[in-house]
Order: structure tokens, then sequence, then C-alpha cells
């Protein structure tokens, strides 16, 4: 199923389009099922490997239902994730075990006994650096915490729900709300160095880019389909390069977000479009080197010569990163939600709605293992550190497992 739109002024109005195309897709005929919205069954495979688990561990009640790419972020020796509602965890990246765990929904220890806990709408994060987690919520807070304690270094505001992940370097920390401000922190202190004000259309995806930053630069992608640089000492606006193309007739087809984290790959940058292309773009200049039409909002990949990508039919590709041309592709997972890939080994993991993660083969486009999480569903793309995968399930549930 496409992701939930987001409008600014209409969202009522969008929601209601988009039920209803789907109902009226969905009763076109009493004896046909539109395969544009089939939901593929997992079908036999010739199993190579069994995944195993090394440790699971509960992160709450997860995301539940909610638009939400909370994932596992591994440093300093720790696995930190959060769930939703305020639960933020340190635990030991070979045990699992918890080494903090603290509530941020009532960060300040303020809720009495009896009063009822508030969820804090953690959504952006958590990532780490220079010892320190950083973690955004939907009510614009932005919190700094010792990897090593628990203990808040420091809190600040951004206008607009922090709903992607920040991005730390040279000591700057730069967070992306879905209200089109972009703001430099000093990750330290806390301390607002520059602010942006950007453009957002009325209807757009539920969802925004995290931003990358490489080479003293900011790169974005926007709801208007732009990939754009902003410096990250200033916050000035370099080169924009557009990506998506609106060829609709209607706002709800005309919609182009690059809410996909842009990848940065030696000299080149690359990212795709919710409708339109993938790119390979020039850092140091903007200048597109190659366009495919490719549509996609969820992570890309990169490994060597080789993009892995999951378009929004939850067809999964490899694509030469090159010249853009496709080495293989696999539609076997068709309308499964899929997330975006991870590489491992000689292996791209993907995970979906009914909460399992597909091996699929590198070199062959194949499926050959798969493993059950929880029957929740996976809907953020799975962490790989030290050759271990990190996924964490809609319901909290985070297991390390190793490819055999």
């Amino acid at each position: 199923m496409q992701k939930l739109k987001q409008l600014k002024h209409h969202g009522k109005i969008a929601l209601a389009v988009l039920l209803s195309s789907m109902l009226l897709a969905c009763s076109s005929t009493d004896d046909e099922e539109d395969e544009s919205i089939k939901v593929a069954e997992l079908t036999d495979i010739q199993e190579l490997f069994e995944p195993k688990v090394i440790w699971e561990k509960s992160v709450g009640d997860g995301v539940g239902h909610y638009f939400s790419r909370i994932k596992p972020f591994s440093a300093y020796g720790k696995i930190f994730s959060a769930s939703r509602d305020g639960e933020l965890i340190a635990l030991n990246a070979e045990t699992g075990d918890t080494v903090w765990s603290i509530d941020l929904s009532d960060v300040n220890d303020e809720t009495g006994f009896f009063d009822n806990k508030k969820s804090a709408l953690v959504s952006g994060g958590p990532i780490a650096a220079i010892n320190k987690v950083f973690v955004g919520t939907e009510n614009g807070e932005i919190f700094a915490f010792d990897a090593e304690t628990g203990e808040m270094s420091w809190s600040n505001k951004v206008k607009g729900e922090i709903i992607a992940r920040p991005a730390f370097d040279s000591g700057i920390l730069v967070v992306n709300s879905a209200s089109g401000v972009l703001k430099a922190f000093n990750a330290t202190d806390g301390e607002e160095l520059w602010k942006i004000d950007q453009d957002v259309p009325p209807l757009s995806l539920r969802g925004i880019s995290a931003p990358t930053i490489s080479g003293g630069g900011v790169i974005l992608g926007s709801s208007s389909g732009d990939l754009t640089v902003y410096m990250l000492e200033k916050g000035q606006q370099g080169w924009t390069a557009p990506l998506g193309e609106a060829t609709g007739s209607t706002e709800l087809e005309r919609v182009v977000d690059v809410d996909a984290e842009p990848v940065v790959y030696g000299d080149k940058v690359y990212a795709v479009s919710s409708r339109g292309n993938l790119a390979a773009v020039d850092i140091r200049n903007g200048r597109t080197l190659w366009k495919r039409q490719y549509s996609s909002y969820r992570q890309i990949s990169i490994d060597g010569n080789t993009i892995y990508l999951t378009n929004v039919k939850g067809h999964v590709f490899a694509i030469d990163r090159i010249n853009g041309l496709e080495k293989w592709s696999n539609l076997s997972l068709t309308n499964r939600g899929v997330t975006g890939p991870a590489v491992i080994d000689d292996f791209v993991v993907v995970g979906d709605f009914e909460g399992y993660l597909h091996w699929i083969s590198r070199e062959s486009g194949e499926i050959v293992a798969r493993h059950e999480v929880d029957g929740s569903g996976i809907h953020a793309t799975p962490t790989v550190n030290e050759n271990i995968l990190y996924s964490q399930s809609r319901d909290g549930d985070l297991q390390a497992i190793k490819t055999p």
C-alpha cells in the first residue's frame, strides 16, 4: 500500500481522494482483483542458510501503526534505539543487555503517580556522535544525551515535526523538519547556529528527507522534488538539481517528494524521488550525470559499483552506479510494504509488512533465505554493523541477527 499522504492545509480532502480511488480499484468487478494493489503471497524458496538470532530485546511499544523511520543505530559498542511513546534505550551490542534506558515522555520528571503517560512522539533518530545520542520528536524537540550514562546534555526546539533523523559532522548537528525548517546546532551545547526556511508545497508525502553531510555541504531532498546543497558552516544555499517530474493532472498525482536520504559515494551523490527519477549528481556543481525512471521513498544503499533500491511497488533492483543500467530486479514482494535494502556480505536484506526479513543474492537477485521477526511488520530499513543485522518491528521487537 502507498505511504499515507500528508496535507498542510487540505489533509482530509487528500485522504478522501486516496481512499476513494483505492475503493474504486478494489470494487471494479466481483471476480477480479486489481493487479496494481494485489499483495504478493510468499512462495516457497530454496533456503541456502538459516539466519541466527543472537539476542532479542523489546523496545517499549515500538512505533505501532504510525509512519515512523525509527531504527537502531550502532556506535561505541552499543545499539541505540527508541519507541514512539518515548523509551530511549542503549544496549550492549554483543549481548543485548541494557546499558541504560530513559523515558522521554517525562524527561524532566514532572509526571505524577496518578497522571496518564503522554507520548513523546519520537520519530527522528536516534543517531550518535561525539559520545552523545541525538533524537527528535514530532513536537519539534531535539534532545542530546550522554552516550555512556543517558544523562541529558541539552535540548532545543525546531518549528514543525522532526520525522527524519538528524545528521552530524564537524561538531554541527543539522535537523530537517516537516514544516520546511532546516536548522543547525552546535552539537556540544545545543546553541543554534543558523536556520533556513524552505518552501513546502500544499500536498506532500508523510515523510521528509534526512540530511546528508559531506565535504562541508548539507545535502537535502525537498518536497518539491529537488536535491539541494547548503553550506554547513553558515547555511548558504548552493546548487539545486531537479529529480521529480510532476506529470499528473491532480495535486495528488503531482507529488514528487525526495524523501529518501541522499547517499554520497566519492564525488557523486545519489538520490531518488517518490515519483520521478533515480539520479547521479556531481557533488561539486550539482550537474546531473544520469537519470533513470525509478520511484521510491525508501532508503537506498550502495556497495561498490551497485545501487540497491526498493521502488514504491516493493520491487527490489540492483543498478549500476556508473551508468544507471539495471543489473537485475526482483518482483516477488509486490505491495508487501518492503523496506529499503540493507547490504550484508553477499546479500541484500529487506523487511516487509508481515514482519519477514528476506535475504536476496546480490549476484542473482533471488531470495535465498527468510526469517520472521514479528508479525506486526517491519517498516524501517535494517541496520548493519560488523556483519550483524539489527531489525526492529513495529511492536518494538529488536533482534540482532547473524548471517551464517
